[in-house]
Formats: C-alpha cells, sequence, structure tokens
C-alpha cells in the first residue's frame, strides 16, 4: 500500500511538474509545493533535499549538512513515546539541526529518536558529526509516514521565512519506529 502511494505520488508530481514548466517557469509558490509533494512521496528527506540542492544549484557542492544546535531539549511527549512504541523508562534523545546546502539553511528540524534502535556506529555519528540523520540511518532501509502538514505561505503574500512544516514517523524496513521528526522547511529552499 505505502509502494503504491508512493509510486502515485510519484507519478503526479512528475505530471504536475511537466505541466508547469511547459507552459512556464515554475513560480516560487509552484516550486514549494512540488518540493512538499516530493517530501511526501519520499523515504528521506535528506535524500530529497541533497538531489533538490543539486537540481537547483542551491550550492556548488549539493551536499547536505547538518549543523546540531546546541542547548536545545525539547522532551519527548506522552503521545510520542505511544507512536515511537517506547515505554516511560525508555531513553528517547532528542537533536535539533539546522539542513543546510552550502551557506543556505534549507530545514530547521527536531528529532526525538530511539538510540537502542541504532547501531553503536549510528548513535557515535549523531553524537560527534555533522551528518545528517537520514544519512547515518540509511543502512536501516527507512520509510516515513506523515502525521501532519502545517503550510505557512498564503498565495499573494510575500514569502515567509518558513515556508511549511512535516511532522512524520521512521520505520526500519522491518516496521519498528524509531524517530519522530518536526521539520520546518526554510525560504532558502527556493531557487
Amino acid at each position: 500500500m505505502r509502494v503504491a502511494r508512493s509510486a502515485i505520488a510519484g507519478a503526479a508530481l512528475t505530471l504536475t511538474l511537466a505541466m508547469v514548466t511547459a507552459a512556464q517557469p515554475p513560480t516560487a509558490p509552484a516550486l514549494m509545493q512540488a518540493l512538499n509533494d516530493e517530501l511526501l512521496a519520499s523515504r528521506s528527506a535528506t535524500q530529497t533535499l541533497e538531489q533538490w540542492c543539486a537540481d537547483h544549484h542551491l550550492a556548488a557542492a549539493p551536499r547536505i549538512v547538518a549543523r546540531v544546535v546546541t542547548n536545545a531539549d525539547k522532551p519527548v511527549t506522552a503521545e510520542q513515546r505511544q507512536r515511537l512504541h517506547v515505554t516511560d523508562t525508555d531513553v528517547v534523545k532528542f537533536r535539533h539541526v539546522r539542513l543546510q546546502c552550502g551557506s543556505r539553511v534549507l530545514s530547521e528540524a527536531d528529532n526525538w529518536y530511539v538510540p537502542s534502535r541504532l547501531s553503536v556506529d549510528m548513535n557515535h555519528l549523531l553524537e560527534t558529526t555533522d551528518t545528517p540523520f537520514g544519512t547515518v540511518v540509511r543502512p536501516l532501509e527507512p520509510y516515513r509516514e506523515a502525521i501532519a502538514v502545517t503550510m505557512f505561505w498564503t498565495a499573494g503574500a510575500a514569502p515567509p521565512e518558513a515556508l511549511f512544516a512535516h511532522r512524520a514517523v521512521l520505520f526500519t524496513r522491518d516496521h519498528v519506529p524509531f524517530s519522530e521528526v518536526y521539520e520546518v522547511y526554510q525560504r532558502d529552499i527556493l531557487p
């Protein structure tokens, strides 16, 4: 079912982009909607942003880097524990990052994750490097389920700093939830 939804969403996105680009260069709202659709259909926000960065020439080296914001903490809620299938005593860590492509901040992301569901090497990378979460957990072959999508930009208005947000739960290939993310996509995603 998930694969079918992703395939349908991907086909719809391709058709939408083809219609937009055939008529005229895409407008900023059309680009924002295209990226929103790509992210919702993708298994990895990191990979999608990296491809977006390359396709739209947002930086000389289209590589996503996670700039960790230190001293940021948001305790996990009871609802998040339920979605992650963890008890009150299970450790859930928090990581806040700015995902950047070159000097552009594409996303501000909150990430609550269950370290016991990651390898020792994965935990070490998350604690000591600027490697994006999606890159670190790629061996788990994760997929995402969106919980909420919030659009901040209304038609006709100048684009605000934050354009839209996604809240999603990440699952391993074996359908085990291991992370919840809240990602706020920034105006710098627009070429």
